[in-house]
């Protein structure tokens, strides 16, 4: 736990230090991006919080799903459709389970949920 807290401190001054802007017609892409890897940031805290972290599901989580987002942003952005909601809707709500899985886990230490 440690670890990810100074790598969100160095990622953080490293933010501060070096900003970087994009051009503002990605911005749907990355912002989809960045969801799915929250996702998988807050399933990999999930898991290691439960004793089933695995580094590989991590990583392939983490690059297959910002890059699934992104693709589906851009097909649907091509074809006219929305189709980055469904990158949202299941992100999203995967985050927010994600995150009352933590608490929980946190709240209750020594308690099985």
């Amino acid at each position: 736990m440690v670890v990810a807290l100074i790598g969100i401190l160095i990622g953080g001054v490293i933010g501060f230090l070096l900003p970087y802007t994009y051009n503002t017609a990605y911005s749907l892409y990355i912002t989809i991006a960045i969801l799915a890897c929250l996702d998988s940031v807050f399933g990999g805290v999930r898991a290691n919080l439960e004793n089933k972290f695995n580094i590989k599901v991590f990583l392939s989580g983490f690059f297959g799903n910002s890059i699934l987002a992104a693709f589906l942003a851009y097909i649907g952005d091509r074809l006219g459709v929305p189709l980055y909601y469904a990158a949202i809707f299941t992100f999203g709500g995967r985050l927010f389970d994600n995150f009352a899985a933590i608490r929980r886990l946190v709240l209750f230490k020594n308690k099985s949920i």
